[in-house]
């Protein structure tokens, strides 16, 4: 039985360990990126919005026409948002994210981790994610 205590509790602790979040004062050129490609995609503007992207995305989706469809028909929260909100900035297993939300049209919250990486001095995002809304108690 200790054995088994002991075995769940290094489990635990290791899965802490992995999962640990370093937040980090806020970044104005983060923040202005991704501002950017919302403000963008508002305009219909895919090529634009296309250039914000990362290598590893614009390698992925080759044109902004791609890239533009594949964001209406997957992200529709960042394709047409009605306001954006920065969260916090963290380092999750050596990445850096940039926490967004986004309210969509009908009044809906949607919580986005942003990828960040910094190529030749610039910003770019190399990945989003959507995140499970946090619950809110009572």
């Amino acid at each position: 039985m200790r054995k088994l205590i002991a075995g769940l509790a290094l489990a635990v602790s290791m899965t802490t360990t992995l999962w640990a979040q370093e937040v980090l004062a806020p970044e104005p050129a983060i923040e202005t990126t991704i501002q950017s490609q919302i403000d963008a995609f508002l305009q219909d503007d895919v090529g634009t919005a296309f250039t914000f992207a990362a290598p590893n995305i614009r390698d992925i989706f080759r044109t902004p026409e791609n890239f533009g469809a594949m964001v209406q028909q997957g992200y529709p929260m960042v394709w047409r948002p009605e306001s954006v909100t920065f969260g916090d900035l963290r380092v999750i297993a050596g990445g850096l994210y940039q926490m967004v939300i986004l309210e969509d049209a009908a009044g809906n919250l949607h919580y986005l981790d942003y990828r960040m990486e910094q190529i030749d001095g610039e910003w770019r995002i190399a990945g989003v994610q959507i995140l499970q809304a946090p619950e809110v108690s009572a």
